[in-house]
């Protein structure tokens, strides 16, 4: 079963730092990329991370704290979250292939979503 699971969220003081796996089960991430997207209760959904085709694009909420890399293999990839605000608090979920927020929903029944995975900031 294609599938993708979400790991490595959890609760953080501000300033500290988390690193969320997205791994692949039946598949490996290719040219079609992946995203990395999050939703607060009440929020918009955000893309915050994303690749395709070799490259790699952050959202401007999270650039120059948040880098996002592959294993070897294509089958996990990573989001390592440092300098974490209260404001990065949301349920993060992994996607692939790739697809982008439309009128600020995630758009779910698009390829293969995971469960997500909590991620709590305190201040």
């Amino acid at each position: 079963e294609v599938q993708l699971v979400e790991s490595g969220g959890g609760p953080v003081q501000a300033g500290g730092s988390l690193r969320l796996s997205c791994t692949a089960a039946e598949f490996t991430f290719d040219d079609g990329g992946m995203g990395w997207y999050r939703q607060a209760p009440g929020n918009e959904c955000e893309l915050v991370s994303g690749m395709r085709n070799g490259k790699i694009w952050y959202a401007d909420s999270v650039k120059g704290r948040f880098t996002l890399s592959q294993d070897n293999a294509k089958t996990t990839v990573y989001l390592q979250m440092d300098s974490l605000k209260p404001e990065d608090t949301a349920i993060y979920y992994c996607a692939a292939p790739f697809a982008p927020v439309v009128a600020g929903r995630c758009l779910r029944d698009f390829g293969t979503w995971g469960q997500g995975t909590q991620v709590s900031v305190s201040s």
